[in-house]
């Protein structure tokens, strides 16, 4: 049985951490190379890194801001945001970092999901989906850090970008992001059912039971987790952490 992945996920604005609440308001976290050495001390499986600003402004990747964390940085690392093109993606392989998350810059341009998974292969290669409901309660992929509606169906996009040859799809719920108040089974469900490649549910776990709900409801893979690894508890202050290890392998043999 392949050990279920939780994920620490961090959002990069400008040359910080901050962590936002349904792609909205966010909170000042601090600096990333210093919550790299935490996430080192913990010994963290693996990091997920997502620039909010590069695709919205259509900025390149901060390579030189992805290097220090690379320098910092002893487990696994993937990176999301602004790659536009093979060539940034080779860049920021280049830099350290095992896999690329790409998300608005495919749905102009899908061939960029064979073109990095031809080059780097299907493990090196992930897409992010973003869903939101629209105002008929259907989830529809929103882009530009949830600014874009789109009419794509997260199923049928997250199925085409298996054809491609994503390896992998981080599936992030925006309307439960940052809430603490539990996590979209029911959308998880009908990704991953849908696929035959791992999908890491994003958005909304506040306590390990949600991790446990993800995993057995929605049927994820991975779980990614912002709220629960940079704050204390729900409404309290900034601490860089990682839920017990025990604690959520006691919660997942239940499952």
């Amino acid at each position: 049985m392949v050990r279920t992945r939780i994920i620490p996920t961090l959002l990069l604005r400008n040359e910080s951490l901050v962590k936002t609440v349904k792609f909205g308001k966010f909170s000042y976290i601090g600096d990333p190379c210093n919550a790299v050495r935490i996430f080192n001390e913990l010994e963290v499986d693996e990091l997920v890194f997502l620039d909010i600003l590069a695709s919205p402004r259509g900025t390149e990747p901060n390579y030189k801001l992805l290097r220090d964390i690379a320098d910092e940085c002893f487990m696994p690392m993937g990176y999301g945001g602004g790659i536009k093109t093979a060539e940034q993606a080779h860049k920021i392989f280049s830099i350290g970092f095992e896999k690329v998350f790409l998300n608005t810059s495919i749905v102009n341009n899908p061939n960029l999901i064979e073109q990095i998974s031809t080059a780097y292969g299907s493990q090196a290669t992930a897409v992010s989906i973003d869903v939101k409901k629209n105002i008929f309660g259907n989830y529809k992929v929103v882009t530009c850090g949830g600014r874009k509606r789109t009419a794509l169906d997260p199923v049928i996009w997250a199925k085409e970008a298996e054809k491609m040859g994503a390896g992998e799809i981080l599936l992030t719920a925006v309307d439960c992001e940052g809430t603490w108040q539990g996590m979209d089974c029911d959308l998880i469900s009908k990704v991953s059912s849908a696929v035959n490649i791992p999908v890491i549910a994003q958005g909304g776990a506040g306590n390990i039971g949600d991790i446990g709900e993800g995993i057995d409801r929605g049927g994820a893979s991975a779980v990614a987790l912002g709220s629960m690894v940079v704050f204390q508890k729900q409404g309290m202050g900034v601490l860089v952490n990682f839920p017990d290890k025990k604690l959520i392998e006691v919660e997942l043999g239940k499952h």
